[in-house]
């Protein structure tokens, strides 16, 4: 029997296990000739993306609904170390050490918040950057509407205005009314280095978050950076002082490290090298896929962090692993469009197309948009139905989102 391992069970590592479970069935290997296996440090798929809402109930789900039907094997299990010449895996497994060997391996395990050595931000820093996170915050914000409603009690110093701070902020006015009360003076405060909020957004669409984060109450501190945290607050480069109990950081993210296991090298946000079948340069036998991976999308530009990206990076990463075990032709993958679709809370939402990242739709048409990919677009099939988790899985590029009706 050949195995093959994939690591992670985000957007990448989902559709990676499901697309080589297609690619098996198309090819009419027997059961038994070929297991895939994935290796998770949590028995879930988390709609990770969904994390600065409010309401995360339908953020979780379970493994066994969307591997079981398709025969993928999982194990919930911390990967700590990967020998590519052995081509082995080493990971903690309820608290023992276990080893697998591959004979192909995925590399999925996604990204994480880059987290600076700023003192006090891991003692009182929270973030969205996991399900456990956002939950933990949650925790947090309800515990303290529980107790005196002082100002401290009611801000939250929201650090990073790119995409997952802005999102994050505009979404916390409303649920600090709601669990402060209409009578409380909330406040929310988004600090940024960068001298413009959603500095990776463009021109286009600035104007549109501005006005957003102004409309929705959220203050923006931009030029400044947060030098240290405490229980009462930040301290800013500017020596200011914002008294906060809550703080959130959103400024940045890296590749998983397990990135570092492999003797290529990486870009400055960790990620492996890939070609154009997800295979990472210079190390058989290896695909990567997802945010621990920087492939092509087309002539100029490189794959982001994003679950526009990882999600067909998954899929191609399947059926080409397959391929490269069995000696089947594999797929090129490219993706000949781009967009955004950025959520504003209250204010709607701003799509915008190209990496220059032209504004087409703003507000509500956006926002249904928006709502579609957060509720269905991105999720796979939860009938636990074989044939249509193995249909969703095919390398086949969605075609871009509607523009607020889809």
């Amino acid at each position: 029997m050949s195995d093959v391992i994939i690591i992670g069970s985000g957007f990448a590592g989902l559709w990676a296990a499901l697309g080589a479970a297609r690619r098996l069935d198309e090819l009419g290997i027997p059961a038994g000739q070929v297991s895939i296996t994935v290796l998770s440090a949590q028995p879930f798929h988390d709609i990770r993306v969904r994390n600065y809402e409010a309401d995360l109930s339908a953020c979780r789900i379970p493994l066994a609904d969307v591997l079981n039907p398709a025969g993928i094997a999982y194990a919930t299990a911390e990967v700590t170390a990967i020998d590519t010449g052995a081509r082995t895996v080493s990971a903690n497994v309820g608290g023992q050490s276990q080893t697998y060997g591959y004979d192909r391996l995925v590399l999925a395990a996604g990204s994480r918040v880059a987290r600076p050595d700023i003192p006090g931000l891991t003692e009182f820093g929270f973030d969205v950057d996991t399900y456990d996170g956002a939950m933990k915050l949650d925790a947090h914000l309800t515990l303290l509407a529980e107790g005196p409603v002082t100002p401290a009690a009611a801000t939250v110093v929201v650090v990073g205005a790119g995409l997952t701070g802005i999102e994050t902020a505009c979404e916390l006015p409303g649920r600090l009314t709601a669990l402060f009360g209409t009578d409380a003076t909330s406040r929310v405060v988004l600090v940024d280095h960068n001298p413009n909020v959603g500095s990776d957004m463009g021109a286009s669409a600035r104007p549109v978050i501005e006005a957003a984060l102004s409309n929705t109450g959220v203050e923006t501190l931009t030029g400044m950076s947060v030098t240290t945290v405490d229980q009462g607050g930040v301290t800013l480069s500017s020596d200011e002082m914002v008294p906060a109990a809550t703080v959130i950081w959103c400024a940045g993210m890296n590749a998983n490290p397990l990135t570092a296991q492999f003797p290529v090298e990486r870009d400055r946000l960790g990620r492996l090298p890939v070609d154009d079948y997800l295979q990472v340069i210079g190390v058989p036998g290896v695909f990567a896929a997802g945010d621990v991976a920087t492939a092509k999308m087309d002539n100029q530009h490189q794959s982001v962090m994003s679950c526009q990206h990882s999600r067909p990076m998954g899929r191609y990463a399947g059926y080409n692993v397959i391929g490269d075990l069995l000696g089947n032709p594999m797929l090129t993958l490219r993706i000949p469009w781009y967009v955004t679709v950025l959520d504003l809370g209250p204010a709607g939402a701003v799509y915008t197309e190209g990496w220059d990242r032209q504004v087409v739709a703003t507000g509500a048409q956006a926002k249904a948009t928006k709502n579609t990919i957060n509720t269905q677009r991105i999720y796979p099939p939860l009938t636990r139905d074989r044939a249509a988790l193995l249909t969703a899985a095919a390398p086949e590029l969605q075609t871009r989102p509607a523009r607020g009706h889809q």
